[in-house]
């Protein structure tokens, strides 16, 4: 097997309503989170990669000019128990965060062996409930960053988390 690469993406794909499609992962039950996946070659762009996971793990297109690159990354200690999946020696992964609006909540085609279940919630919902640090955080960010745009104030009417 080759090892994999310690670098990934993490795709927010979200509505302009702020919500935020989730999946939890098939060898993890309990464990939701974006979309996430390593490059699959050192040279492979980010936007290509975004784009790959997120019709791997949820068979939607990305269209051109859709996916957002934020120009933020997090370095973080890979699991030990995941490690044996990378490099020997390898410990740490770099996670770039790119994000992905949709017009509104579509159904996805999870990868079976990756995914068992897919929901859309509000964004703080959807905050709270990934196990990952980075994953809560950049969901936080993207609506600080809808702030203005109507967006954000759509999420925290009543009703809407």
């Amino acid at each position: 097997m080759t090892p994999k690469i310690p670098i990934s993406v993490l795709v927010v794909v979200h509505t302009p309503r702020l919500e935020i499609l989730l999946i939890e992962r098939a060898a993890r039950p309990g464990y939701w989170q974006s979309v996430t996946g390593s490059l699959e070659r050192p040279d492979e762009p980010l936007e290509a990669a975004a784009r790959r996971e997120v019709r791997e793990e949820t068979g939607l297109e990305a269209p051109p000019g859709r996916l957002q690159r934020w120009n933020l990354a997090y370095t973080f200690e890979i699991y030990p128990e995941w490690r044996h999946r990378f490099a020997p020696g390898t410990t740490h992964n770099v996670e770039h965060v790119l994000s992905l609006e949709l017009p509104g909540r579509v159904a996805v085609t999870l990868a079976p062996d990756e995914h068992t279940a897919s929901l859309w919630l509000p964004w703080r919902e959807a905050a709270d409930k990934c196990f990952s640090w980075s994953n809560r955080d950049a969901i936080r960010m993207l609506a600080q960053r809808c702030r203005g745009t109507g967006a954000s104030d759509m999420a925290s009417a009543p009703g809407n988390g």
